[in-house]
């Protein structure tokens, strides 16, 4: 069986390639898929599998029923694009001023239909049937484009049993499958800070009360809330993104607004920040005569493997891509994947795919959401080879 999913794999990856230069050629923002969707669905409806559009959005859901009775198995691949000025110089490089896959969504769209090619070509095997979800708006933090599948019924009609993901990660050589058991990603949140102070002449500093000055007694205070609150072995991060304030050189600003993300691994520790945030931007603010309103947004929830899935994911990689294959992660990321929604619905794995060039040194590797990303396109057919085999494991081991 895994000799003919890698003779297979072969047989289409040339296909492959031409998806995902053509998609990354027109990178579309989240929400805005419609032409990827598009391209998806026709080659998904010229495989002979069944089609569904416009599902949360633009998400496209092809289903191939296998020829056995069975349950059934999700594999899932994202498509929107970043709102980034591409400098990688290749010749199949973005078109859309602004815009690139800077995240590879690009070429899990492409080895998501690989996978769809190989397994229908091997739909009288397969033991149950095979969804395959191709999902918009996975970089739309906090929403995300997965709860709008979830509540346009993804799931369900057949019931999906379990899913797989992947994301291409320079982090691991070409031909690396990484994951591990449980938290794999952290929860991603978003917080808006604004502080309030009064205008004046910025000859006069006395008369006003300086935003901007407080801003920047607000920032390494929240510096704190990590180093002094959550607990050595924890994880957070607070990193504030954008800031901006100020009308004009010569005027003490009354107002300035940052925006940061919130990562965390335990949710104790996520249920807590939100407040200590609130405490120290308005404490420090009043301190300094002026004042400070926090907006906390709950974004994507942690990203949970199921030790189940990990299990037969860590008998199917050293049967199915070869023995040296399979890395297993010590520490979760706090990378945040909008996956997890999936995986609070049901038990759910997703993996990372090396994507950096045998030989090449990871500090010459350009990491992603870099407007340099560019994953080594000899991933693919193990991309293909791992979402296929997980498909074929799992509804084999459903018998």
């Amino acid at each position: 069986m895994y000799r003919k999913i890698e003779e297979l794999a072969g047989k289409h990856n040339d296909k492959v390639v031409k998806w995902r230069r053509a998609v990354h050629r027109c990178p579309e923002l989240s929400a805005k898929e419609e032409k990827t969707a598009a391209l998806v669905a026709e080659v998904l409806a010229g495989l002979g599998i069944e089609v569904q559009k416009n599902v949360g959005g633009h998400g496209v859901v092809g289903l191939l029923r296998g020829g056995k009775q069975g349950k059934t198995v999700g594999l899932r691949a994202d498509m929107d694009a970043l709102p980034m000025q591409e400098e990688t110089g290749l010749p199949f490089a973005s078109e859309t001023p602004g815009v690139m896959h800077a995240c590879g969504h690009d070429t899990h769209t492409a080895m998501l239909l690989g996978a769809a090619c190989v397994l229908s070509e091997m739909r009288e095997e397969l033991e149950g049937c095979v969804k395959f979800i191709f999902q918009p708006a996975e970089e739309l933090n906090p929403t995300g484009g997965a709860p709008g599948m979830i509540q346009d019924g993804v799931l369900e009609n057949p019931r999906v049993n379990a899913l797989f993901a992947l994301h291409v990660w320079p982090g691991y050589e070409t031909g690396m499958v990484a994951t591990r058991s449980g938290t794999l990603m952290g929860a991603s949140d978003r917080v808006f800070v604004t502080v309030s102070g009064r205008t004046s002449h910025g000859s006069a500093p006395h008369h006003g009360v300086d935003a901007i000055m407080i801003a920047g007694q607000v920032l390494g205070g929240l510096q704190t809330i990590v180093s002094r609150t959550v607990a050595p072995l924890d994880s957070a991060v607070i990193s504030i993104g954008t800031i901006q304030g100020g009308y004009r050189y010569n005027v003490i600003a009354g107002k300035v607004e940052m925006e940061g993300t919130v990562r965390t691994l335990n949710p104790a520790t996520q249920d807590k920040i939100p407040g200590l945030i609130e405490r120290t931007a308005r404490g420090y603010a009043q301190a300094l005569g002026g004042d400070a309103a926090v907006r906390y947004v709950r974004g994507y929830p942690p990203t949970l493997n199921a030790p189940e899935l990990f299990a037969l994911v860590s008998e199917t990689v050293p049967a199915s891509l070869g023995e040296g294959r399979l890395a297993v992660i010590e520490s979760p990321d706090l990378g945040g994947e909008d996956f997890s929604f999936f995986s609070r619905e049901r038990p759910g794995l997703m993996a990372w795919l090396g994507c950096r060039p045998v030989g090449k040194a990871q500090e010459d590797m350009a990491v992603l959401h870099n407007t340099r990303f560019e994953p080594d396109e000899n991933c693919f057919p193990w991309g293909v080879r791992f979402l296929a085999s997980c498909a074929v494991g799992y509804l084999k081991k459903q018998r």
